[in-house]
């Protein structure tokens, strides 16, 4: 157990895959817990989605879920509570959809636990097994840890991507503001003019062609656009 606790700590590798990760979180579930199968409905990419599963019927209830919008995966993650189904028989006018599909698909019970860190709900682990009969507490405590582990290192993951984003966009604005300088450097030296009056010259060229002014620039730079033009617009 100390070992699925480690791997699903580990989300700072740099092939980390997020679909990957959560399918691991499945598997490991029905390896560890006393139940059938396992599942998981993530919102990874702005919509909740089905990342994980250890079957096919699971993956198959799961995806039913998510199209009729019923079922104990999606209340525990609407609700952020888990949900907890000794026997689905019971469940059949809280889930008249979904319960009957469930039973069709061989499950009896199911227990779902919210993948929450504090007020963010990302999205609910559910296990099911084939017989009713109620959850073992130890077992609901741990796939509730486990759960918890997988959500802080998602949430992670999330935050660092977002911080390479916002790097990306202000390294590419600030080579952007680079060959501005370089072009107004050009266009002044060549054109005989002030600095100034050189970069409205590049600003209007670029209005007046519906250009970015960086693109702009990078042509002047690069020598393919004719100064006498720039001079003419």
């Amino acid at each position: 157990m100390t070992d699925a606790f480690v791997e699903l700590a580990d989300t700072l590798i740099p092939d980390f895959d997020p679909d990957d990760f959560v399918q691991l979180l499945a598997d490991r579930c029905v390896e560890l817990f006393d139940v059938a199968a396992a599942g998981v409905l993530v919102d990874l990419r702005g919509r909740l989605q089905q990342v994980g599963a250890s079957c096919e019927r699971v993956r198959a209830l799961h995806a039913f879920q998510l199209q009729r919008d019923e079922g104990p995966t999606l209340e525990c993650y609407r609700t952020g509570v888990a949900v907890s189904v000794p026997d689905l028989d019971a469940s059949a006018r809280r889930w008249p959809l979904f319960t009957p599909m469930a039973r069709r698909w061989g499950f009896d019970a199911v227990h779902t636990v919210p993948m929450r860190l504090r007020s963010e709900i990302i999205g609910a682990l559910s296990l099911f097994r084939v017989e009713s009969g109620s959850f073992d507490d130890a077992a609901v405590e741990t796939a509730q840890a486990m759960a918890d582990v997988a959500t802080i290192g998602l949430l992670q993951k999330r935050a660092i991507g977002h911080q390479e984003a916002v790097a990306a966009q202000l390294q590419q604005a600030l080579n952007s503001r680079v060959v501005i300088e370089q072009a107004k450097g050009v266009v002044a030296g060549r054109l005989g003019l002030d600095v100034d009056v050189a970069f409205e010259l590049v600003r209007g060229y670029a209005r007046a062609h519906h250009a970015r002014i960086s693109a702009v620039g990078e042509a002047i730079v690069a020598g393919t656009l004719d100064l006498k033009e720039l001079a003419a617009s």
